[in-house]
């Protein structure tokens, strides 16, 4: 995650102690995918989900073991997400339990079941932070969840979840058809008070694979990540925001570092230190690092677009047993990056605040089939080449 208010327009974020930890003790960040399960069905969702999914899905026991085996490798976070986590009929069972073992708990969602008692659940079980997706405009994100009621259900769940005092901010995946739209999401937090918003890149896994004509050139994308910049900006100035990020293309930072170099003040120069020594902290991609994620089935992968791949799978080895195994082929290489990175990044002066998208499309994990995923929209005078 690139926290572009903090970068970018100096804001403290609430997260900053874990997005700029420097102790190492900290564990991964764990993406839970506890269902395939979804009751709309996203032309853009990673993990391919609907309604029709049947796939088996962890017994409540060895959902609480994992939660275990997460305290074990001191995970700071364990997001809920899915498919749509509330169809799991254990839900609030597990994060009642996530909060007796001591776990930070998060919920990513569409929300369009979070009805008032739901919501009530969540705060009685401790949850920290509920991340709600919105793709639009009322009618593009009825058509993109192909649901005509999906924007005001969603709206609905947020307003549940505010009146409950949990935090709760708003996703969206930045497509082609709706970049022009980030102006709209930054309007719609403002209209119901919500202060955190997480605009994600286009990865292409699950259905996204079937929408290439979504993906955005280079040029769209610098737009894209120019509007998100001068909105945050302007809505840190008018204190509506407590936090904006950009995630899935790490590409991000130095971008902002450029940004901040067009000023030659000494305020700029300033802004632009202290941008770049977050950065250095936060240690760009950490794919397989700092993040990871375990599927409905027990599999664990590199990160939650990642699903092509299992490092192993938890009913068979706890999953300390995975995360530290240092003889597994994939985590070697996503550990040392420097070793196996694309040709140009290895030459980019920006290589280590940044580390590139690594993730491969097809079933051969060797790393001559690794591919910038997202892309690279750096120019070569940019990285230095």
């Amino acid at each position: 995650m690139i926290n572009v208010s903090k970068l970018y327009s100096g804001l403290a974020g609430q997260s900053d102690h874990l997005r700029y930890d420097k102790s190492g003790s900290l564990g991964p960040v764990v993406v839970y995918n506890c269902t395939a399960r979804c009751n709309l069905r996203c032309l853009h969702c990673y993990s391919a989900s609907d309604s029709a999914r049947r796939d088996a899905e962890f017994t409540t026991a060895q959902a609480k073991k994992l939660l275990a085996d997460l305290v074990e490798v001191n995970a700071p976070v364990v997001l809920f997400s899915g498919g749509e986590p509330l169809l799991r009929p254990d839900l609030f069972e597990l994060l009642a339990e996530a909060k007796q073992l001591g776990l930070r708990t998060v919920l990513s969602t569409n929300g369009t079941l979070i009805d008032e008692p739901a919501a009530a659940k969540f705060k009685s079980a401790g949850v920290s932070y509920v991340g709600i997706s919105i793709d639009g405009t009322e009618p593009f994100h009825n058509r993109f969840r192909q649901n005509t009621d999906a924007f005001q259900a969603t709206i609905k769940g947020v307003r549940n979840c505010q009146k409950t005092g949990i935090r709760t901010g708003l996703r969206f995946t930045i497509t082609k058809s709706n970049a022009s739209q980030i102006p709209h999401l930054f309007d719609v937090a403002a209209e119901h008070g919500i202060r955190r918003l997480c605009f994600y890149h286009l990865i292409r896994s699950g259905r996204a694979t079937k929408i290439e004509g979504e993906i955005l050139t280079t040029q769209q994308t610098r737009d894209a990540i120019d509007t998100i910049i001068q909105k945050t900006d302007e809505f840190v100035r008018k204190s509506l925001v407590d936090e904006v990020l950009t995630v899935g293309n790490h590409a991000d930072g130095p971008y902002l570092l450029l940004k901040l170099q067009d000023g030659d003040s000494k305020d700029a120069v300033r802004r632009t230190h202290d941008a770049r020594q977050l950065l250095i902290a936060n240690g760009g991609n950490r794919i397989g690092e700092g993040i990871t994620c375990v599927d409905w089935k027990g599999d664990v992968h590199p990160d939650q677009f990642w699903r092509n791949y299992s490092l192993g799978n938890v009913t068979q080895k706890n999953f300390k047993q995975i995360w530290t195994n240092n003889d597994e082929p994939v985590l070697v290489k996503l550990r040392n990056k420097s070793k196996c990175a694309d040709k140009r990044c290895l030459k980019c002066r920006w290589f280590d605040l940044c580390k590139g998208n690594y993730r491969f499309l097809g079933p051969d994990p060797d790393v001559k089939n690794w591919l910038l995923e997202p892309s690279c929209y750096l120019t070569n005078a940019e990285i230095g080449l």
